[in-house]
Order: C-alpha cells, then structure tokens, then sequence
C-alpha cells in the first residue's frame, strides 16, 4: 500500500499504528488509530489476534468503517469465542470486518493492496527475484477462501499465460463479510467479466446458490471447491473453520446455480482465460480441426469424455468440402470425417476455409483447432488468417499447439493477444470448450439471449 501510495498508484493515505515504534519505513507512526491525523476509513490489522478486539473497539470510536483482519488465531484453531467477540466489537460501530485469517485485498485499478507478501526477494548470492507478482489488470475477479492459494493464483495470473485480475478477494474465516456478499458484489461490478471463487465450504449455501443463480445469467461463475474426500473436510475445518459438507450435494447445487467447476487447480484458471475471452456455445454437438492426426484423436476422447459429442458431419457440410477438395482449395486426402485432419501439408488458408465452414453451420456449437508449428506449411502468419476467421463469427473456439519451444510459446501469445484461449496439451483445450458450452448451455435453459465474447 505504502509502496504504491508513493507511486502515485493508490490515491488514498496510509497511516501506520503501533505502540511501540514512532516511525515505520520512514513514515510517522501513531500509538492509535483514533490518535491519526485524519480519520481512516478501513484499518487493516496484523497483530496477535488477543489483541484484534481492542484494535478493532479504538477503530470504531475513531470512525472506522470496515476492518480487514490479517491475524490468524481464531476459529480455524478452535478459538471461536475470540472470533465472537471481534464480530460483537465492530457490529457495535457498524464496522465490516473481512477476515480474521485472510490475506484481504488487491485491486489494480485503485491500488489497493493490503498483501503483507513481498513482490521481490532477494536470494542469498545477491539477486533480487519476484516472488509474489501483482497481475495486470483485467476481467476476472477472484474470491478465496485460502489465502495461501490466492498469493499462488496471483502468481499463476501474473504469468506469460496468465489472466488480467479485476480484483481479489482473500476472505478466510468470514466471520462477517460472506462469501454470498461478495460474490453479489462481483455480481454487480461492471469490470468483472468472470468471477473465480475456491471454496473450502460456504457459511451460508442457500443463500450462495440463489445469489449464483441470478449472476450465472450475467456472467459466468466458475468455483473449485477443495475438501471433497473425508481427509480433505477434516483438513478444510482447521484451515479456515469451514464446514464442508457432503461434495455430492455441493455438486448438484453447483449444476442447479450454473457455476461451472473445475476439478483441479489447472482447469480453474484454464476455464477462466476461456471464459474471459470467448462466447459461450449453444450446443453440445462440436468439432475438432487439426493438423495432426494423434493429436486430434486424443483431443474427441478428452470432448466426448466430457459429454460433448464429436459426431459425422451432415452431408451438407460434406458436400462443402468435397466442392473445395474439387477445385483443389483442400487436399484430396481430406477425408471430411470429425475429426476433420487436414494433415501436415495443411496452409494457413486450408485452416481458414475448414473453420468457416464448420462455424457457419448451425450443428457445430464450438471447435477445438489443433495447429502444430512443427508442420512446415505452418508459420506464425497463421494466427492472423485464422484468428480473422474466427472473429468474425460468434462461436467458441479454443487452441492447441503442443510443446515448450519458442515457436509453441510464440503462437500460443499470438492466438491470446486476439482473444482466442490456447494451450498446450489437447486435454486442456478441449476441457475448456466444455466449460464454454456448459456455461451457453445454462444461458439458454434460462432464456438468456444476450451473447458474450
């Protein structure tokens, strides 16, 4: 906060208050928040938590309005009179308390960032690395339960393939400030594209559900929801008090809501990036378009383990193709079956031409496009001609090109920077065209016509 104060970042002033220090990190330093210059609107408290009651009870006599509460050492051990006590303290002064046990805030588009993690260490031979990064800003507002999970995703959403943040939430314990509050805020926030939520268990699930109801409608919710065996409950309720109940009820209440969960921690920023960048899909019915065989094989087992279907083409799709095989636009060995493979002689036109087709047709509701740089015919002009393809129609299109190299990191950036999530293993784009059409498919059982993308 401090740091981006003196930038010019965050607008707003920081005071500090300790009893035992006059001066911190060169700033005055104050016994009291009622002793500062100017009442402070939200105090964020990191003391032993014996003494958040007190901090909290000066606060409120000062002014405050809202409290987030860094300090662990309150329900999550078993110390739930304490946590009492901090809530009966600021309800007294009409004070919000987020937390006690969370990280808090970081929005980059005020500056806010209440984060005790550093940005940058410095490693014993003498070089200074990031450790903890701030995201850019973007569209996807994430909500944590865990905080050691949100520094870890922020980390991941700082990353080359990483997702601009619209603001993040760490809100632990909940003593006060829901999970069911925030996620209406995010509801209603104009800049939030996508909400991320990892969950450990809700306080208030009735209410949660009927609130994700409504925003699934606006926008999409996409949960990954930890303690799902009985290690993992037991593992959850002394991490942050959470309840977390049976995981077969919390997946029907998920399906009922229309949030869309992610199994692992890789589908969750996956589905996200797919989600902010694409229109959802209206049916289940899709196709895979590759320059490789293998791949496009491994890509319709991922779809149809998925639900989706990767059936025959209509014969009026086929007819198309075989008119262009005809006048030698595509390869005579194009078969024309889904998967439809246009082998590695295929150029960047064939591409364009095989997805306009299948786009246009009303029978495919999404495609998974595998275009491998290994072929020779493939170059980075290809993502132009393809991307223009694709953003002139209105269905969801997700990308694979495998491996590590420059060149696969090259495309994959360039497919991104024109809005088209891609990634490297064929089982992750395909799981992130499911969770496009799953999310069209809510849209459409509740007469939501409004297109995203």
């Amino acid at each position: 906060m401090l740091a981006n104060r003196r930038q010019g970042i965050f607008k707003g002033d920081v005071y500090f208050v300790n009893p035992n220090h006059s001066q911190i990190l060169g700033e005055p330093c104050y016994p009291k928040v009622s002793d500062l210059p100017r009442p402070a609107e939200t105090v964020l408290v990191a003391i032993p938590s014996i003494l958040v009651p007190e901090a909290i009870e000066d606060a409120g006599q000062a002014g405050a309005t809202a409290g987030i509460v860094i300090s662990s050492g309150f329900a999550e051990i078993g110390n739930r009179t304490l946590e009492e006590e901090l809530v009966r303290v600021a309800s007294k002064y009409d004070i919000r308390i987020l937390g006690p046990n969370c990280l808090g805030v970081y929005d980059p588009y005020t500056g806010m960032d209440t984060l005790f993690l550093p940005e940058t260490k410095l490693l014993s031979d003498g070089r200074e690395v990031v450790a903890t990064p701030r995201p850019r800003r973007g569209t996807v507002s994430l909500l944590t339960q865990s905080g050691a999970f949100g520094c870890a995703a922020l980390d991941y959403m700082a990353g080359p393939h990483g997702i601009g943040i619209r603001r993040f939430v760490s809100y632990g314990n909940r003593c006060d400030v829901t999970e069911s509050e925030l996620l209406e805020y995010f509801g209603m926030d104009t800049k939030t594209r996508v909400i991320l939520t990892y969950l450990e268990g809700l306080s208030e699930g009735r209410v949660f559900i009927e609130k994700a109801k409504e925003i699934s409608k606006k926008k999409p919710i996409v949960a990954l929801k930890s303690g799902r065996s009985e290690s993992g409950m037991r593992a959850a309720a002394s991490h942050t008090a959470a309840l977390a109940g049976s995981d077969q009820i919390y997946q029907g209440a998920f399906r009922q809501a229309g949030i869309i969960r992610a199994q692992n921690v890789e589908e969750f920023f996956d589905f996200a990036r797919a989600l902010a960048m694409q229109p959802p899909g209206l049916t289940n019915n899709v196709a895979v378009v590759t320059n490789a065989g293998g791949p496009g094989i491994i890509t319709t087992d991922a779809l149809e383990a998925s639900g989706l279907h990767v059936r025959k083409f209509p014969s009026r799709i086929m007819s198309k193709f075989s008119n262009l095989k005809a006048s030698k636009k595509l390869l005579p060995v194009l078969s024309g079956t889904n998967p439809i493979d246009l082998t590695a002689e295929a150029t960047s036109r064939m591409f364009a031409l095989t997805l306009s087709i299948l786009l246009d047709d009303p029978s495919i509701g999404g495609i998974v496009l595998i275009a491998l740089h290994h072929a020779p015919t493939i170059l980075d002009d290809a993502v132009g001609m393809i991307a223009e393809t694709i953003e002139k129609r209105t269905k969801p299109v997700t990308v694979c090109d495998m491996g590590e190299t420059e060149m696969a990191e090259t495309m994959r950036t360039m497919f991104e920077k024109r809005g088209i999530p891609s990634f490297s293993m064929p089982e992750r784009a395909a799981r992130a065209l499911w969770a496009l059409i799953y999310y069209g498919r809510y849209l459409r059982a509740h007469n939501v016509t409004e297109r995203r993308g």
